[in-house]
């Protein structure tokens, strides 16, 4: 019996010492394995933490420059908006000057305007009645200087329309069918363009 109980504790001892060996490699192995993990975990995280960083930084930068070209929209809103209540002022201007300087404005325009010197010439209601009938005959007399002595009776033979147009100021002249538009609104809508950048920087210098 004492035989069989050694040989019994042999076998208990050797099995018990496969447990506790195959306990041990399970352990190590998921020691391993939970170090390798938390380690990928960790590598995993940094990159988490690293893209998060550029995609803010990513985003940051795309609503500053967002943010700037907006402003520079508004600058230049403002600046287009500045230029043009310059042209509106210029408009003004003409309209308030003296009688005498309108009329020989008028005048000029009229002679500058002229290819036949037999136009009709088309005013405003308000300048028509004002200022019509001596600015024409100021055109007709610089048209005459202008042609000279040897020049016959019909130089400078402008004539005052019966009708009127809406405009703020200036004149038409009217050839037949024909149509010369020397309204200030349209000289200075036709200046705009070529002036535009010049009056910008007269402003914003």
């Amino acid at each position: 019996m004492n035989g069989i109980e050694k040989i019994t504790g042999q076998i208990n001892a050797d099995v018990q010492k496969e447990i506790d060996a195959a306990l041990d490699q399970a352990r190590a192995q998921a020691q391993e394995i939970e170090a390798r993990y938390e380690s990928q975990a960790q590598t995993q995280a940094e990159a988490i933490r690293r893209k998060g960083e550029q995609d803010a930084a990513l985003r940051q930068e795309r609503l500053v420059d967002v943010a700037k070209l907006e402003a520079r929209k508004t600058i230049l809103a403002a600046k287009q908006d500045m230029v043009g209540q310059a042209f509106d002022l210029a408009l003004k201007k003409l309209l308030e000057l003296p009688d005498q300087e309108y009329i020989a404005l008028l005048a000029k325009l009229a002679v500058a305007a002229s290819r036949t010197g037999h136009e009709q010439v088309i005013f405003s209601q308000k300048d028509r009645s004002r200022y019509g009938k001596q600015a024409v005959t100021m055109a007709n007399d610089m048209l005459a200087k202008k042609a000279g002595p040897r020049a016959d009776e019909s130089a400078g033979r402008l004539t005052l329309a019966e009708e009127s147009r809406p405009m703020a100021g200036g004149l038409i002249l009217r050839d037949g069918r024909v149509e010369t538009n020397c309204s200030f609104e349209v000289l200075i809508h036709l200046q705009r363009d070529a002036l535009s950048a010049e009056v910008a920087r007269a402003l914003f210098a």
